[in-house]
């Protein structure tokens, strides 16, 4: 294929890419907190539209499965960061030219730059022929890196700059000066006195003597005496001052935009795997999920979530995994239990599978299968607005009528603790109605609610709890399992936990 993008296999989509903005679900999944932590320090590459945007084609998807566990080869990495350490000091010298006060200090920056371009360019050609990458993306690179440098425009940029370089770097001058006054010649010649002293108090010196030299600042401009004899040195070689200013000239856009593209892109799989890679080394698993867009049968091992994994590694906190799994008929996961058990938790967990693994990147788990959907909708509790002038119940209703104007059977659809602002009979009534949709519209969802009574409508709806300490129900364990819903509460043992039961009142009132 001819490359042109390290992250699409499609023009189109690269422009798309451009000026993506963060889908409406990623404040309730804490994909925000996520992409943010990620892309930390790395705002200059513009990087989060990118993570903005979902793929929904498999053959993309699979583009960047290949391209992730090429660079998980650790030489790769090192190499491909090399490359991009090396184009930083490319932009900043670029940046610190257009600074500089002085034309030909400036244009001896831009000449060290482009040198340090070409350089870097094949450098990383020789090193993903050493490196021997196997995705389509690495290869494609590859070939077009080698075309690059074999073109008449890279080895006419880089033999000309190489070669006023070398010219620049003979020039030999004298320099005299006397009280205030500085003369400028050519060299003629003369003797080197510094050879001859260097020389003479040779015998004198002693293998590692301490340097008693003071270290002066050297600003990167310079004075105006210095560029009053850079003048002069210039018209005593006239020649290669002037191939110099035309090559500067020429020149001014030598930077390949392919290259360039490369050089931005490359940093979404950087970042991402240099972070997962710190959760790797706690005993966290990731993986690469097969991609279903035909059959529903999903699962993933030892999930978790990643938002939340990210704050208890700073605080050295255990990440609990849960496994999940749907089969044949079944679509739609109602998970039940007490609050504060982890609910909420896994239907986060389910949404980011399903969002990372849909642009391309390895997901928390041991082993996963997930859905290729074509949008994902939440409805997580909202405060209410007293500028819609509208109730609670009123704005859950317009929310749940607008996924549904939307979605499809290749939807994901993620529903949390819905209908809370109104009676149970209501709650009852409503949330049977919406399932009924759900699961007409055929649907994967994952439903957190407080109604056991939706666990029980049908083969596509599988019933998960979160569990509790079987010695002290007060205690959350965060596993959310398989299982029929209890039907408790477990108010009694909150209650006997913050001395809140009636016996525990009566003791408290009589003291």
């Amino acid at each position: 294929m001819l490359f042109h993008s390290i992250l699409f296999t499609k023009k189109t989509s690269d422009k798309t890419a451009q000026t993506a903005a963060p889908p409406e679900y990623f404040t309730d999944l804490n994909l925000n907190q996520i992409i943010d932590t990620i892309t930390q320090g790395k705002e200059k590459y513009n990087l989060k539209p990118f993570f903005y945007t979902p793929l929904h084609d498999y053959e993309e998807i699979s583009y960047r499965f290949a391209i992730m566990q090429d660079m998980e080869n650790e030489n790769l990495l090192k190499k491909v960061i090399s490359f991009e350490e090396k184009m930083q000091t490319v932009y900043n010298q670029l940046n610190q030219s257009q600074k500089l006060f002085y034309k030909y200090q400036k244009e001896s920056y831009f000449i060290d730059t482009v040198i340090i371009y070409c350089e870097a360019v094949i450098n990383l050609s020789n090193d993903l022929t050493i490196t021997t990458p196997r995705s389509t993306g690495f290869l494609a690179l590859h070939s077009y890196l080698k075309n690059y440098i074999a073109s008449a425009k890279f080895t006419i940029l880089r033999t000309t700059a190489k070669q006023i370089k070398q010219q620049l770097s003979a020039i030999q001058y004298i320099l005299h000066i006397k009280g205030n006054s500085v003369t400028v010649h050519a060299y003629k010649a003369e003797t080197d006195y510094n050879i001859l002293v260097k020389n003479t108090f040779a015998k004198f010196s002693q293998e590692a003597s301490q340097d008693y030299k003071v270290k002066f600042y050297i600003p990167l401009d310079m004075n105006h005496i210095e560029a009053q004899i850079l003048n002069v040195i210039a018209n005593l070689n006239p020649e290669i001052f002037s191939a110099l200013a035309d090559f500067c000239q020429s020149n001014g856009n030598f930077l390949d935009e392919t290259v360039g593209i490369f050089d931005r892109q490359i940093q979404f799989y950087i970042t991402y795997l240099q972070y997962i890679n710190k959760l790797k080394q706690t005993g966290l698993n990731f993986c690469y999920p097969q991609m279903a867009n035909n059959c529903k049968s999903i699962y993933a091992y030892e999930s978790f979530d990643l938002a939340l994994a990210i704050k208890c590694t700073s605080k050295n906190q255990p990440i609990i995994c849960n496994d999940f799994y749907l089969k044949n008929n079944e679509r739609i996961f109602v998970v039940s239990g007490p609050n504060q058990g982890g609910k909420t938790t896994f239907a986060r967990t389910f949404g980011q599978l399903h969002y990372l693994a849909g642009i391309g990147c390895p997901v928390p788990g041991k082993k996963a299968r997930l859905f290729l959907f074509d949008n994902l909708f939440t409805h997580f509790e909202r405060a209410e607005n007293s500028k819609t002038l509208s109730g609670k119940l009123q704005d859950d209703l317009l929310r749940i009528h607008d996924i549904f104007e939307q979605s499809t059977e290749n939807s994901i659809i993620i529903m949390n603790e819905i209908f809370t602002s109104t009676t149970l009979n209501d709650a009852v009534f409503l949330s049977t109605r919406v399932m009924d949709k759900i699961i007409k519209l055929d649907s994967l969802c994952v439903w957190v609610t407080f109604i056991d009574e939706l666990a029980d409508m049908g083969e596509k709806v599988v019933s998960m709890v979160s569990m509790t300490d079987p010695e002290d129900p007060a205690k959350r364990t965060f596993k959310i399992v398989r299982q029929a819903p209890d039907g408790c509460s477990y108010a009694i043992s909150i209650a006997k936990k913050y001395c809140l039961t009636y016996n525990c009142l009566k003791e408290r009132i009589k003291s």
